[in-house]
């Protein structure tokens, strides 16, 4: 049996032990991690060491570096209140201290840092200086604030999507029911009014009065219907479309051909909401820029996905040019689809009309019609 010196693997770390002195290891060790940039502070916080990472991570060469004081890498008003020296005291007082904030590097640009300080004594307790571990932490960041705003964003929509709810129901049920409580009452009066024999100039003015309830009710039933149509809540969303499709042909004297075929998915409320706002966004944007004559609309299960596209004829538009002031409704549009995991391509140039195609995963929008 071989002797543990006489194992090749034992006698190669044996002489990395001998041959490579142990600051030398501790460096090696430091300048291969190059995900953290680790140095060390004398007392007073002048840099003394300086790592690949570090190099990496806040863009200064060693010759650079070294000797400076560490207050370098701190905003104008970090420094201003004095945190830098503050952060040292805590960590001598309590042997270690961690923040996270913004810090500078070589060429200005700032990043998030999560940043250990720790204090570093000798054998009799005196403080010899510090080692200070950085990590950027700006992407990191970046993600959690398009996270917390995809959030917000969500919860806007679905907030602005109840308040609209909310707000067609008591147009519709209470002011569109007072308006019928007028035109009775104003009926009423015709009828005492001919009883009495009043003039037929009379009666044509109550009768007058009855036509501009009658075109009221209209505008508010109209308004509501725009703000939540109730067909959606009630018999779902390929009847909303439909509606959608023939109010609008009617409003705006457009050609609207829609293909359905969503009788086999059961989409969840919040997905046939999202579906059919874009929808009318589209349509929307029709009226305001397309000048068409004419629109088509698709909606189908296309394998694991609910497709949908919509194309007309009108005027196009030049898809890199600037987005008008006040103009969301793309942005909005790709906001639902990106909140349902979905994606979105968008074809058209001027003279060619506007063409959208959306995909949305049936596990998302109706997961209980996946066989």
């Amino acid at each position: 049996m071989n002797s543990p010196d006489s194992d090749p693997a034992r006698r190669t770390v044996a002489s990395l032990h001998v041959d490579v002195p142990t600051e030398e290891r501790y460096q090696l060790f430091i300048d291969a991690v190059q995900d953290y940039a680790i140095f060390m502070l004398d007392p007073s916080g002048y840099i003394a060491s300086w790592n690949k990472g570090a190099q990496r991570a806040k863009g200064y060469l060693p010759e650079e570096i070294i000797g400076l004081h560490f207050s370098v890498f701190y905003t104008p008003e970090d420094i201003a209140a004095g945190k830098p020296e503050r952060e040292l005291a805590a960590a001598s007082a309590q042997g270690r201290v961690e923040d996270e904030g913004w810090r500078m590097r070589r060429d200005g640009s700032r990043f998030w840092a999560d940043v250990i300080i720790t204090a570093v004594h000798d054998a009799l307790g005196n403080l010899v200086g510090f080692i200070k571990v950085t990590r950027d932490l700006t992407e990191r960041r970046r993600l959690a604030e398009l996270e917390n705003a995809s959030f917000v964003s969500a919860q806007m929509l679905a907030t602005r999507e109840d308040e609209q709810k909310r707000i067609a129901r008591e147009l519709h049920d209470d002011l569109g029911q007072r308006l019928t409580a007028l035109k009775m009452s104003v009926a009423e009066l015709e009828a005492k009014l001919g009883a009495q024999g009043a003039s037929a100039l009379l009666l044509s003015d109550t009768e007058g009065i009855e036509s501009q309830i009658d075109s009221m009710a209209m505008t508010v039933r109209r308004i509501a219907s725009d703000l939540r149509p109730p067909v959606l809540d009630d018999l779902g969303l390929e009847a909303a479309i439909e509606w959608l499709v023939d109010s609008f042909g009617q409003r705006y004297g457009v050609n609207v051909s829609a293909r359905v075929e969503a009788d086999d998915l059961a989409f969840s409320p919040p997905a046939a909401t999202a579906i059919f706002r874009m929808i009318q966004e589209a349509l929307t944007n029709v009226v305001r820029h397309a000048q068409a004559s004419n629109v088509w609309i698709e909606l189908h299960r296309a394998g694991d996905a609910c497709a949908i596209r919509i194309e007309d004829d009108g005027d196009g538009a030049t898809l890199d040019a600037p987005r008008k002031e006040k103009s969301f409704g793309l942005l909005g549009m790709h906001e639902r689809v990106r909140q349902l995991s979905g994606s979105i391509s968008i074809d058209s140039a001027p003279g060619e009309g506007f063409r959208i195609a959306i995909r949305l995963p049936l596990s998302v929008v109706a997961p209980d019609s996946i066989d």
